[in-house]
């Protein structure tokens, strides 16, 4: 009786492990003025806060990823339980923005769990569990991706910047406890697999260069010396780091998985649905708090701006579990997918049409969600049929760095284009904040020609 009660809870565990890292990692875009006005730093470098973040969860998770497909599994997912409890710590003891962003790349940690948590359901559930509850867990780090911004604009608003990184130490301990108690060791006799240790510095240089090129590119000028340096290597060092995957014996991640047309289909509509996302949630909530004296905006709070995408988080759960069944079933993935993506795509365009009130916001994320609940539910299902089993974590760590860095992209992409579009006294327009819906939509449209044209036509529900 209590190992049915303790299997009964692998489930919900697992799911409340990917829920809190994602929302304490997420603890960006609201936060961003107040960090400034702590700082005393522009809002282009506090929006380093958040991009930090994403830059490491876009490099944790295929390292993660490679070390859930071993024996390690459980021990690795605890261990990045407690990197984020650091992190959140140091954030909240900071009292300089170098070490608030140390604090905050050791967050961006959590946001490489859900790959573990994935190959840990795999392992520990009945096969018939798994398929659902891996879907659920893709939903839930984007879901809760989008809690964590009315959350930490609740916090701030309540206990100041310290009191939301407080919060977050104190929730990622508890569940520390819960994922000791619960998940059992890994059943698996694989060996260990070895680290790429060249494939890391690689991929980390790479990212790196190329965020730093697209946030400051406005900034310091698209043809400044720089920036054509930056990006320049950028190109230089993924195409490195390519060639460095395909010819060692132990890759970081297998990029021969990409020869499946379900893998790439799912990896290129992550990378311009996560861009998009994130574009959209920077977007939003700043264009909340805009002060209504600028001619748009609505002068609202954090916390206001945050709860506007309550009705992002909610939709994509709702949509991933209640709609997404019934609609594989009947019409196959590939229209399932494109229908998602297109179905995001008008939510930015809706909202970069009508702005005048604050309940326009909230239905764009309601839109929003929908579309995006169903196709990140969607992905990973499509990735585990296509790759053997032995495989699966790095597979699923693979579609959460081109997730990742699709976030990275869309947040450092939203300066440049606020940036771009700013006044001489450097306020953003509404001409910016127009633009972003505009690319957001337009990278969802491009993500579902994606998927009809890459997504086998007959794929498995």
């Amino acid at each position: 009786m209590r190992n049915l009660s303790r299997s009964t809870l692998i489930g919900p565990t697992l799911v409340l492990a990917t829920l809190v890292s994602s929302i304490i990692s997420s603890f960006g875009a609201p936060l961003i003025p107040t960090i400034a006005d702590d700082f005393h730093v522009p809002l282009s470098t506090a929006q380093w806060s958040l991009t930090v973040a994403l830059l490491v969860g876009a490099i944790s998770s295929p390292v993660l990823g490679r070390l859930g497909d071993g024996p390690r599994r459980r021990a690795t997912l605890l261990s990045g339980l407690v990197v984020v409890t650091v992190g959140s710590i140091l954030a909240a003891i900071a009292g300089s923005l170098g070490m608030l962003l140390v604090g905050r790349a050791l967050q961006g940690v959590g946001l490489g769990l859900s790959p573990l948590a994935m190959a840990t359901a795999q392992d520990a559930l009945p096969r018939d569990k798994v398929a659902p509850m891996i879907a659920l867990l893709s939903v839930s780090a984007g879901a809760g991706l989008g809690a964590g911004y009315p959350i930490s604009g609740w916090l701030a608003e309540a206990w100041g910047l310290a009191g939301a990184y407080w919060f977050g130490a104190i929730v990622s301990g508890l569940t520390v406890i819960c994922v000791a108690v619960v998940v059992p060791h890994t059943t698996t006799h694989d060996p260990a697999p070895r680290l790429d240790w060249p494939g890391i510095a690689l991929l980390t240089l790479a990212l790196t260069t190329t965020l730093v090129a697209i946030s400051e590119g406005a900034h310091w000028g698209w043809g400044s010396p720089s920036i054509v340096a930056l990006l320049i290597s950028g190109i230089v060092l993924f195409t490195g780091w390519t060639v460095q995957q395909l010819r060692t014996r132990h890759p970081l991640v297998q990029l021969r998985l990409l020869r499946h047309p379900s893998v790439l289909s799912g990896d290129a509509c992550a990378l311009a649905l996560g861009a998009a996302m994130y574009m959209v949630l920077s977007g939003v909530t700043e264009f909340a708090q805009s002060p209504s004296s600028e001619g748009f905006g609505f002068s609202a709070s954090a916390a206001v701006a945050g709860l506007t995408l309550i009705p992002l988080s909610f939709f994509m759960l709702v949509s991933s579990s209640r709609i997404l069944p019934a609609a594989l079933r009947r019409f196959g993935r590939r229209p399932v997918l494109t229908l998602g993506c297109f179905i995001a795509s008008i939510g930015c365009g809706f909202f970069a049409l009508a702005h005048d009130d604050l309940w326009q916001a909230f239905a764009m994320t309601a839109i929003l969600g929908i579309g995006l609940g169903v196709t990140f539910a969607a992905i990973p299902g499509a990735i585990v049929q296509a790759v053997p089993s032995g495989e699966t974590g790095s597979a699923t760590g693979f579609y959460q760095v081109v997730r990742f860095t699709g976030f990275a992209i869309g947040s450092a992409l939203t300066a440049t284009i606020l940036t771009a579009r700013a006044t001489a006294g450097n306020h953003a327009t509404l001409e910016g904040y127009t633009t972003v819906l505009w690319v957001s939509a337009a990278l969802c449209v491009s993500a579902g020609a994606l998927v009809w044209l890459l997504q086998p036509a007959r794929s498995v529900p």
